[in-house]
């Protein structure tokens, strides 16, 4: 068996595919790279879709509460400037994270799409895999898998005063 080479795109339903196209070009700062009356094809990069938007039938309602399926998507940025920066151009948009979390082997921030998606924006905290991989198997991570919260502002404010990247991305545990 070949593994696949990457993970390409992700799709949703829409019941109102105007404001989500409007809101994953801003959320992303993405294009829209087709669009007709039902679909719409997204990217950000070089990739010629990372997101479609299904539009073209009237969709039930999520359910209320928490149901097996789908949970998120994960986009990841090179740096923690680069995520921190990201964080403030969406809060000028009044776009907030509703869980920022230090995983340990990502600094994380949770949003929430127009219905109700939800969406990770990340930042590796180790520079190679393999570093990730030993503090999965670190006892810090056994006794918490999730992570520790953190406030964004905080953070902004000790990066801005020279902490170096890696002490902030260190988890407060480890």
């Amino acid at each position: 068996m070949v593994a696949p080479a990457k993970f390409a795109h992700v799709v949703f339903r829409t019941n109102q595919i105007d404001t989500m196209v409007g809101w994953y070009c801003t959320f992303l700062e993405a294009h829209v790279a087709y669009r007709d009356a039902g679909i719409a094809f997204l990217t950000y990069d070089d990739e010629h879709h990372r997101i479609a938007l299904i539009g073209n039938e009237t969709y039930a309602p999520k359910p209320e509460g928490k149901t097996v399926g789908f949970y998120h998507a994960a986009f990841a940025f090179r740096n923690l400037g680069d995520l921190l920066g990201n964080y403030e151009r969406l809060k000028a948009l009044s776009v907030l994270p509703y869980r920022p979390i230090n995983h340990g082997p990502t600094v994380s921030m949770y949003y929430r799409d127009p219905d109700g998606n939800e969406l990770e924006m990340q930042v590796d905290s180790f520079p190679d895999a393999a570093g990730a991989n030993a503090w999965m198997q670190s006892e810090a991570f056994a006794r918490d898998p999730i992570g520790i919260l953190f406030d964004p502002e905080e953070m902004i404010r000790r990066y801005r005063a020279g902490v170096p990247e890696l002490e902030l991305l260190r988890r407060p545990d480890a």
